[in-house]
């Protein structure tokens, strides 16, 4: 199974839940179960994305705020979350956040960003546009225009959903 990036949507309340259930139980369970509908699977877009918008010389106002919708900041502590045998990210970087304020400013700059438009400073060949990104894009299937878009709609849209409901973002690799 391969590492793909996560993240998820919670309250401060269900983080504060978990924290303390870590911290009760005799071996760490935080009895992290996010709802399916507030978790994203990114794949291996974030790195990807980034080095298309590279390309492309977008902003760095606006690279900076990709960078941390896909890396999070570790202001907020979650080591209860990264403790065997109940890491939710045993095979990556430990689990970072973003406040919900954070959380809604990224989300104001993700919204600005046109991607179509970054994505059409790409090669128009697939072969091309994978080869120039690099780091395994030439592995996609078909167009990684689209893959890219794909992800990074999803993305925009689930920071949309976290700034609209004043929830943070946990980020992980699994």
């Amino acid at each position: 199974m391969a590492v793909t990036q996560q993240l998820a949507r919670i309250s401060v309340e269900y983080l504060a839940d978990c924290r303390q259930s870590a911290s009760e139980s005799p071996d760490g369970d935080p009895h992290w179960d996010p709802q399916p509908a507030d978790v994203l699977d990114l794949d291996w877009a974030p790195i990807l994305l980034e080095r298309a918008c590279e390309l492309a010389g977008l902003d760095d106002v606006h690279l900076n705020a990709l960078r941390q919708a896909t890396d999070g900041d570790s202001a907020i502590d979650l080591g209860f979350l990264n403790r065997h045998p109940h890491a939710i990210g045993p095979f990556g970087p430990a689990p970072t956040a973003l406040s919900a304020a954070q959380a809604a400013h990224v989300c104001e700059l993700l919204v600005h960003m046109n991607m179509p438009a970054i994505l059409a400073a790409l090669p128009a060949d697939h072969t091309q546009a994978a080869s120039l990104i690099g780091y395994g894009a030439d592995k996609i299937a078909g167009d990684p225009r689209r893959y890219l878009l794909k992800h990074f709609n999803a993305l925009r849209e689930f920071y949309l959903g976290a700034s609209q409901r004043h929830l943070l973002i946990v980020i992980w690799w699994d």
